[in-house]
């Protein structure tokens, strides 16, 4: 399977070296607007078609797939032109700047009967997946009550600059992931309530955000996430969980420990590997990107649609949407409205 990437920015490092790692598959062509970068990451992954034009790259073909790992404001265009020529994608998240956009990108997905998934990692992390499988055995039994928190100081604009730049910022950065998380564990939620802070002046959006959701099923959760806090040891890239079911609680706790309690109680280190290319404390986060892109091939492979399809998205992307929107106005939204 060949692939072509487009975008050789800070994380799109972490998608090459996951790319290298998966058998079968290898990355033909690179494309980026910034020469300099785009020559780098060709010498660095020996990647010979190197492209600062896109849609030139996408006339000369020769790729099965495209990994888009730009920012929002170029998705929509990019995705169209991948749709056009007829190959798989895999998009870097936030899907898109608002719903109309998410949506025609479906839409032309669909179309043409390829598959569309969006790089949602925060999921796919070892210790989440861990603590989705005890929630999906009934060990603590139906879920009523969680928690999915992500509170940092960590500095995350000297890699990524443009963080600080955007009037929106961290539900749109992290919340999003988090909020993913709140729907794998807890299903699809009926309405959101929100309220967000700027603690660093040095930075246009929002660094605090705290949400409360109403799930399908009856269950409440919180979803909390910051930049603006000192935390010592600091907890980056760790989600930290708490979930209150019939039958018993989980939790998982800062240093990866997972404790079930039911009659009784277990713990369990649930530490992701490092991986070669991998370093502290980005690991977590880079095992996670090559889980996600090893699913996005079996899933080619096997013509099923990916568990973060770009459809699947649609209603994460929803909450992010729904969350600005309940903190501007103050109110709780519908999720129906959205």
């Amino acid at each position: 399977m060949k692939g072509a990437v487009i975008g050789c920015g800070f994380f799109a490092q972490n998608q090459l070296e996951a790319w290298r790692d998966i058998d079968g598959v290898e990355i033909v062509a690179l494309c980026d607007q910034d020469a300099e970068r785009l020559n780098a990451s060709g010498s660095a992954f020996g990647v010979e078609r190197r492209y600062t034009d896109a849609a030139k790259m996408f006339d000369e073909g020769g790729f099965d797939f495209v990994d888009i790992a730009t920012t929002v404001g170029s998705h929509r265009t990019l995705v169209e032109i991948a749709a056009k020529a007829g190959v798989h994608i895999i998009c870097q998240k936030p899907f898109a700047e608002n719903m109309a956009d998410a949506r025609a990108m479906v839409d032309a997905a669909q179309t043409v009967g390829k598959t569309l998934m969006v790089h949602e990692n925060f999921r796919w992390q070892s210790p989440i997946q861990a603590a989705l499988n005890v929630v999906k055995s009934g060990t603590i039994g139906k879920p009523f009550f969680g928690r999915v928190s992500f509170r940092s100081g960590y500095d995350v604009f000297s890699g990524q600059p443009y963080l600080a730049e955007g009037k929106r910022f961290i539900i749109e950065d992290l919340g999003i992931h988090i909020l993913d998380i709140s729907r794998a564990l807890f299903g699809d939620a009926t309405q959101i309530a929100a309220t967000t802070r700027r603690i660093n002046p040095n930075i246009n959006g929002e660094d605090v955000a705290t949400m409360m959701l109403t799930h399908e099923n009856g269950a409440t959760s919180f979803v909390d996430c910051s930049y603006a806090t000192q935390r010592s040891p600091e907890t980056f890239p760790q989600s930290l969980l708490e979930i209150d079911g019939t039958l018993g609680t989980l939790r998982l706790d800062a240093g990866y420990r997972l404790t079930v309690q039911t009659e009784g109680e277990t713990q369990t280190d649930v530490s992701p590997p490092l991986l070669p290319w991998a370093q502290k404390p980005w690991h977590n986060i880079q095992e996670s990107v090559l889980t996600i892109q090893q699913h996005f091939v079996d899933c080619i492979n096997s013509g099923r649609q990916p568990e973060t399809s770009g459809a699947d998205n649609l209603k994460t992307l929803a909450l992010v949407e729904a969350a600005y929107m309940a903190a501007e106005q103050g109110c709780t939204v519908s999720l129906a409205d959205v």
